[in-house]
């Protein structure tokens, strides 16, 4: 039910961006309404690279000092999505695109995404309920674990190995 929102979502967006068209186009004419979303996509893109290439070196130094970049990486889908409105042809969605590019909007969608979505570790999947640093599982049944002296090396023959192994011949 809850993404019962995309389909009115992808009939909405279009209606509203001609009737955004019209109303600019009336407003201020056809040949400013048409430079007008050639001059939004090129300064999106000019401004989707400069933040990007900004992002990306945060997320590096993230990296480096040994830290997951997840603010970095939840910026980076944001950019992305913002590329991909200011890209889109229309104001509507060129206004929500720009807006993606102010770090206090990005801060309240990334504090309101976190506190509905839960990210687990990699030892937690797998369904068995484990954190990634619990111990390990208790071996299968049939395995037993030896330590060093617990056990001797022995040839097939039954007599026991000088450290050479028994498929290269002897010296």
């Amino acid at each position: 039910m809850k993404l019962a929102f995309i389909p009115i979502a992808l009939l909405a967006v279009p209606i509203v961006e001609i009737a955004t068209f019209l109303v600019v186009g009336q407003w201020i004419g056809i040949g400013w309404t048409l430079a007008g979303i050639l001059i939004t996509a090129v300064l999106g893109t000019i401004l989707l690279r400069r933040q990007g290439l900004d992002l990306m070196a945060q997320a590096r130094r993230e990296v480096d000092a040994g830290r997951v970049p997840a603010k970095e990486l939840a910026d980076g889908v944001m950019l992305l999505v913002a590329g991909i409105l200011l890209l889109t042809p229309g104001f509507v969605t060129d206004a929500i695109g720009f807006s993606l590019f102010l770090p206090p909007v990005r801060a309240a969608i990334r504090s309101f995404v976190m506190a509905r979505v839960q990210v687990v570790g990699p030892g937690s999947m797998g369904g068995m309920g484990r954190k990634p640093f619990d111990d390990p599982p208790p071996p299968h049944p049939d395995v037993v674990d030896l330590d060093a002296d617990e056990y001797e090396s022995r040839l097939a023959d039954g007599k026991s190995a000088d450290g050479n192994s028994p498929w290269k011949e002897p010296r």
